[in-house]
């Protein structure tokens, strides 16, 4: 025999209380937040755009202030990507594997120039970028539901804070 049709719409109706919709729990303890979703898409995406964009640095900058900032914004974020892939990835998350579409056409276009025109480009883009990243991390230290990643974005704003102030006084 067949299921009775109220005991079939009972079930669907209770597997869709299980699990919502982007709310899928990591280690059966915690749900995800779409916030914390956002913040590693953003987070990681944002790293990996700062990272190629500092390696054109090494090719195309003029200035030696630049290269020497550009290889700390290599080495530090590439060290914070790893640490959030880490965290994310141990939570369920899914960091970003490559920079977004409009981050790849800023790296496309930087990469197009040379000399003083990529420092100044460079250090415009990594003045807006870290002001856009430490404000993000402040909301996700601030008021993340995960509490890994609101850690991890704790402890990584004062690093950032500096890139910022770095980034500032080129």
């Amino acid at each position: 025999m067949f299921p009775k049709k109220e005991m079939l719409v009972g079930l669907a109706i209770a597997a869709a209380f299980a699990a919502p919709v982007g709310m899928a729990q990591s280690d059966g303890s915690s749900m995800h937040s779409k916030q914390d979703a956002v913040f590693v898409a953003k987070a990681s995406s944002g790293g990996l755009t700062e990272v190629a964009a500092s390696k054109l640095a090494e090719a195309h900058a003029k200035s030696d202030d630049v290269k020497s900032f550009a290889n700390t914004m290599i080495a530090d974020h590439t060290k914070v990507g790893d640490e959030l892939a880490q965290t994310a990835q141990k939570d369920g998350y899914t960091p970003a594997t490559g920079p977004t579409s409009s981050q790849q056409a800023k790296l496309t276009k930087l990469g197009t120039l040379n000399g003083e025109a990529f420092d100044k480009a460079y250090k415009s883009m990594m003045v807006m970028d870290h002001q856009q990243t430490v404000t993000l991390f402040k909301k996700e230290a601030a008021s993340g539901k995960n509490s890994d990643l609101k850690s991890f974005a704790s402890e990584t704003l004062p690093t950032l804070e500096n890139h910022l102030a770095m980034a500032t006084k080129l």
